[in-house]
């Protein structure tokens, strides 16, 4: 036999900056854009459109303040993964690890390449869903299908060349966006304003009612609000997710006890700000409710609501900028989507790596290349990704998403209360803020969303599938994660 070719090392080079800009850049994507629109249709109203948000972002913030004890104690590369592990058992951790690799970071890396291709086609129309090269099966190949699998391979590419090169995309596209956000809250907060938009959306804000499709209005009980607000977080969520991420690059990180900690609190921060921000620029810009048939170049007449393809932050600024505003918008989402895709790719490998070097994945997942990373991971994360990709069902992978995400983050939090009764002499660098209160909120609020998404009528089935899908790995693990052990100890 010829001698295994030599691995490379973690390297520390990631630091706070570094880490800020990955949590921010992870979450910022494209759902900030165009999620308002249906949250909107299924509020009814003002208010509770801005309620949602608040909402949202006071479980992401309570999640990520809390997430950081777990972080402290175990900055390893791996992170949710490594936390289950050792607050639980490999079987807990494994669900986690078989949900993150085939649709919880996959599906999201898929939807992200996609929406990515699709405002390409904004500014060059030959990258069209209608485009097609050709038809395989039920599978329609398109222009838009082609750029969102070269973007998956040109990143992971990027990435597989070392930490370094993802880091400094993530500095530069994470830095890029935030700017970018922040002088179009600024734009439509001075030069925006519509006064006719701020009187109809601030009179009145407080009306609950859910929207359908041609404008017809049904008001909301108090049940049906409950219901509306936790339905509506499902793409507030998604927009707002992934600021876990920097944990499963622990060993990369400098200081990763305190950096981790530091970079989710700062990083979810920043974005909930923003996304508070960009939604009242909303709100000052366009009314709320609209005519689902009006104009399609009347973007006033059309609001919020009913924005052409849900696209609520191009509607915004074409009404701003004017027909360029669409352009401007495109070439932000194209900046956004890039930068998000190339922070959530490099961080996910590492979680396919912890899990074959606990033996319970592919043994060739859990060696490192030269340039000391995960690259057959991240190449094997690419591959899955495409796929989904070319599958199509990306859009209707996302409720699911979320049930699978936030339910694995309520475990993850509880953790943190099995570990100080069970392991209260592991040293904690960072310790709970709020504890347990804080937590406590946390548990309760993403436990309410996920009851609700898994028994509503349209959004339940689709949640319902995430938990089977979570479920199927319970035998997977029982039948396949002694063989993967075995295979793991005969290369070691």
């Amino acid at each position: 036999m010829s001698d295994p070719q030599p691995q490379g090392h973690f390297q520390r080079a990631i630091t706070l900056f570094d880490a800020i800009m990955i949590v921010t850049g992870s979450m910022i994507g494209s759902g900030i854009f165009i999620v308002s629109s249906d949250i909107a249709r299924l509020v009814g109203s003002t208010g509770w459109l801005l309620v949602v948000w608040l909402v949202t972002g006071v479980i992401t913030l309570a999640g990520a303040v809390s997430y950081g004890e777990l972080a402290s104690m175990f900055p390893k590369v791996g992170g949710q993964y490594v936390y289950l592990r050792e607050a639980y058992n490999k079987l807990v951790a494994f669900l986690y690890g078989w949900s993150l690799f085939l649709v919880i970071q996959t599906g999201v890396i898929a939807a992200v390449a996609v929406a990515f291709a699709r405002f390409v086609g904004v500014l060059v129309p030959w990258f069209s869903e209608k485009n097609i090269l050709f038809e395989l099966g039920p599978v329609r190949f398109s222009t838009v299908m082609l750029l969102a699998i070269v973007m998956l391979v040109g990143l992971t590419w990027i990435n597989s060349r070392g930490v370094r090169g993802g880091k400094l995309i993530s500095n530069i596209f994470g830095s890029t966006k935030l700017v970018a956000l922040a002088l179009l809250i600024l734009v439509g907060l001075f030069i925006g304003v519509n006064d006719e938009a701020v009187s109809q959306n601030f009179t009145n804000m407080w009306q609950a009612a859910r929207y359908d499709a041609q404008g017809q209005a049904v008001p909301l009980t108090v049940w049906g609000l409950v219901a509306a607000i936790g339905l509506g977080m499902t793409g507030s969520l998604f927009s707002s997710d992934a600021w876990n991420n920097i944990g499963f690059s622990g060993d990369e990180i400098v200081r990763p006890e305190r950096t981790i900690v530091l970079s989710m609190a700062i990083g979810t921060g920043i974005v909930t700000g923003l996304y508070l921000l960009i939604n009242l620029v909303y709100l000052l810009v366009l009314p709320l409710n609209g005519n689902p048939n009006a104009a399609e170049t009347d973007v006033i007449g059309r609001g919020i609501m009913y924005a052409a393809n849900d696209r609520v932050g191009t509607a915004v600024a074409q009404s701003i900028l004017g027909n360029g505003g669409a352009a401007v918008m495109a070439v932000l989402i194209m900046i956004s989507t890039f930068g998000a895709n190339n922070s959530i790719i490099l961080s996910g490998a590492r979680a396919y790596y912890a899990m074959a070097k606990d033996g319970l994945f592919f043994p060739g997942l859990a060696r490192l290349n030269r340039a000391g990373v995960p690259g057959v991971a991240l190449w094997a994360q690419c591959l899955w990704a495409s796929l989904l990709c070319l599958s199509g069902s990306y859009g209707q992978l996302l409720d699911y998403v979320m049930f699978s995400v936030i339910l694995f983050y309520v475990i993850t939090i509880v953790g943190i209360f099995v570990l100080r009764r069970t392991r209260p002499e592991v040293p904690r660098p960072y310790r709970a803020w709020g504890y347990p209160l804080v937590p406590l909120l946390y548990i309760v609020l993403a436990s309410a969303f996920c009851m609700i998404l898994l028994f509503d009528a349209d959004k339940g089935p689709q949640a319902q599938y995430g938990l089977l899908l979570v479920a199927l790995g319970i035998p997977v693990y029982f039948l396949f994660g002694k063989r993967f052990a075995n295979r793991t100890n005969d290369e070691s």
